[in-house]
Order: structure tokens, then sequence, then C-alpha cells
């Protein structure tokens, strides 16, 4: 944060008052308000948050404008392209690319803490076999303070150090179980020769009666999924863990608070939403009617996975991805799938249709991300599970970076009360 001694002058009642303005490296000035109640007795409303800067952070940067998306600097299209999940991680975690020494340590630490304890696998077991994984996600990471209480002291640099690793580790394999679980298959454990996005799919396809294997070219897109989901600056969930964590609660508790925030329709549930919007549309003869219906303003319908609250240009994560996208389907087909065929013409449609391209709206991330999921054979309900392991190294980022800052205190949101003024209490027989 970069202080250049600007002010503006707030009138009020005959009053006026001085407020400083702080310049970020990149992007709009903000507006220091946080004196203004005890001076002017008043506070600003934003329902939402949408104009309030939370917290000042060096992690990562959005441009919705121009489409920028940047990680520590660097832009997205560039490490989803050039970097894998991990060293993003790293980037993310300690604010600089790391050099090959540093990134075989950081691996080594990663994949030995894939393994989780062999008593959580009863835990699961408390949970109805028809029971979302998402569900089960949110519980499991929260006992994880049950289970590792040599890493929930926040005030212990190393506790904390060890804490992030656990979770970047381990959310894979308490995910896969969650989706193992649900199907009713057994668990399969982690193994050390995979990488990071190769160990997931393993662990959520392969049974033991069989070899799997893996295909380089669905790792490489589960692993830009990854890249592409690590971090998006203040969102909700990261709020909410921002939130939490505030208070001094351990880092599980914390991030399972993001994981349940997640788990909104208007979150992480946006790519299932698109999926669930192509089984509504059902057949390739059928899109031009539901193309009408989302022209039409007083028609409830509207096409998910396309256009961003963000991003009022393309989504940056998007154009990565839809290469991903289209090397999955060229693999694995869309002969034999009518919701990947719905897709693939819905695209085509959408992205030579006028009204889509002067409205700016484009296929995000959440459409891309959905088509692979898909093609890959995951049911909808493990879409936002993917989100939230995905997201992980993100909040624990923020987490990290919260945690150290010397001006860190418990959030606490104020009002604008509309509600009934001070009354008297009256006898239930006066009523």
């Amino acid at each position: 944060m970069t202080d250049t001694k600007k002010t503006a002058q707030l009138s009020l009642n005959g009053e006026t008052y001085e407020l400083p303005i702080f310049s970020p490296t990149t992007g709009p000035d903000v507006l220091d308000i946080r004196k203004l109640y005890g001076q002017a007795g008043v506070f600003t409303y934003d329902p939402g948050f949408t104009s309030t800067a939370s917290c000042d952070s060096t992690i990562t940067y959005i441009d919705g404008g121009k489409g920028e998306l940047l990680h520590r600097g660097y832009p997205i299209d560039q490490l989803a392209s050039k970097s894998h999940h991990l060293e993003v991680s790293y980037l993310l975690l300690y604010g600089e690319l790391p050099t090959a020494t540093q990134l075989e340590d950081f691996e080594t630490r990663v994949t030995r803490h894939t393994m989780v304890h062999e008593q959580m696998h009863n835990f699961f077991r408390g949970f109805r076999r028809d029971a979302h994984p998402m569900a089960t996600l949110v519980g499991v990471v929260g006992a994880m303070s049950a289970f590792y209480h040599d890493s929930t002291d926040i005030n212990d640099p190393w506790q904390r150090e060890v804490a992030a690793i656990r979770l970047i580790a381990k959310l894979p394999t308490i995910a896969a179980m969650a989706y193992k679980y649900s199907i009713g298959q057994p668990f399969v454990y982690p193994r050390n020769d995979l990488d990071y996005a190769a160990n997931f799919l393993h662990m959520c396809f392969s049974v033991p009666a069989e070899e799997y294997h893996v295909d380089p070219i669905l790792a490489r897109a589960m692993d830009r999924i990854f890249i592409l989901h690590a971090d998006h600056e203040q969102n909700a969930s990261t709020s909410t863990v921002r939130l939490a964590s505030s208070s001094g609660a351990n880092p599980f508790a914390c991030i399972a608070a993001g994981i349940a925030c997640l788990w909104g329709p208007a979150h992480g549930g946006a790519n299932q939403a698109c999926l669930e919007m192509l089984k509504e549309i059902g057949s390739v003869d059928r899109i031009p009617e539901f193309i009408e219906r989302a022209k039409d303003k007083n028609d409830p319908f509207r096409l998910m996975g396309f256009g961003h609250r963000v991003y009022k240009n393309t989504d940056p994560r998007a154009k990565v991805l839809k290469q991903s996208a289209d090397e999955v389907l060229e693999l694995l087909g869309v002969e034999n799938n009518p919701l990947l065929q719905v897709a693939k013409e819905l695209e085509r449609t959408a992205l030579n249709d006028e009204y889509f391209i002067e409205k700016k709206l484009f296929p995000n991330v959440d459409f891309y991300s959905g088509i692979i999921l898909e093609a890959m054979g995951f049911p909808t309900s493990m879409f936002t599970p993917i989100f939230a392991l995905s997201r992980t190294v993100g909040w624990i980022s923020q987490w990290k970076e919260m945690i150290a800052d010397p001006q860190n205190k418990i959030g606490r949101p104020r009002q604008l009360y509309l509600g009934e003024t001070a009354r008297d209490y009256i006898d239930i027989e006066s009523r």
C-alpha cells in the first residue's frame, strides 16, 4: 500500500472531514474511512462489499475491464500454459517463483503429506452413502483439527507452515475419498510416484481389481483446472476464510468455513449449474429456442457459464481452459455424449451470435471446466469439491498473509438498522 498523501474531503452537517487516500501498485485508489465513525459518527453503506477494500494484499490482482488476472504479478495465461499447480502454489504461498531446488523440496513435502490419518476413514463412514460430497468435505476438513493438534497454533510460524502443506496435500485425498464413498467403492491410497493432478485422478478412478493408467492429456487438463481456480482475490469464500481467521480460529476450521461458502450455487456451484442447464436444453436441435429465451428479459431462463460478474470483457481463464477442453473432447470424443454435443454447439452458436458478442457474454471458466469434468466422468456433485481442492492454496495463502499482518483485527461489519426503535415489553396477557 502506497501512501501518496492524497486526501478527500467529506462535508457532513456543516463539518468537513479529511479522509486519506491510498494508491495501490495497480488498480483504483482507496479511500480510507477507518476513522470516519469516530470522527463523524456515521457508517458507510455497501451491501455485498462490492465497493469496499476489506484488506490490503499482495497475492492476486484482477482488472475486470481488461480481463486481466495476475498472481503475484504473473498473468494467469502464462502460468497456466508454462507452469503447473504446485509451482503456482509455491508462488501464491511465498511470493516468488521457486528455483529448481526449492520446487523439488516443496513437491516432496506436499507428496509426503498426501495420506490422511487412518482413523479418518471411520469418520467418512458416519455419513450416509447419498450425502453430497461437499457435505462430507466440510465435515472432514473441519475434523482435521481433531487429528493434527501439532499444527493448530496460529501464533507459531512453523505450525502455520505445516498446516498449509497438510491442507494442500490432503484435500485431493479427502475429495477423492468423498467421491469413492458416494459411489460405494473402496478408498484408494495416494501414490508418491504420480504428480498432483494425476494422483487425484488415480485416487478417483482406479479400482483395486485392475490397473489404471492416467492419460497425460487428462492429467494436464485437471492440472489447468487446479491452476485456474487457485485464487481469485477477495471473493465470497476467500472473504469467509479471512473473516473466520480474524477471530483466531485454527486453519482447518477456517478452510472448512471457506468450503461451506463455496458450496453456494452462486459461487462454487456455477459449473454444476452450467451442466444442469445443458441437461435442461437436452439436445442440439433445441439450442435456438434457448438462445432466444436467453435474449428475452422477461424469460427467467439464463445461459449459465457465459459472462462473469467481475470480468466485463473475456474471462482470461476461459481462453486457456478452452484449449484443454478441445484436447479432452478430441481424446474422449463427444459422439456418445449428448450433453457434450449440446455444449460444443452452444459454444459455437454463442461465439457467433451478435447479441452475445455485443454484450460480451463469452463462455467463462465454469463453462469449460464443467465440460472437461463431465467428459472425464465426474458426476456434477463432484464439480464443487474439485473447485474447493483447487482453491485451497489460495485460501491458505490469504490466511497466512492475514495472520502475519500486524494490522489484523477481528472482522466486524456494521449495519444500516431499519427495525423497531426501543419499546417496552408487554405481558402476554395484554398482547
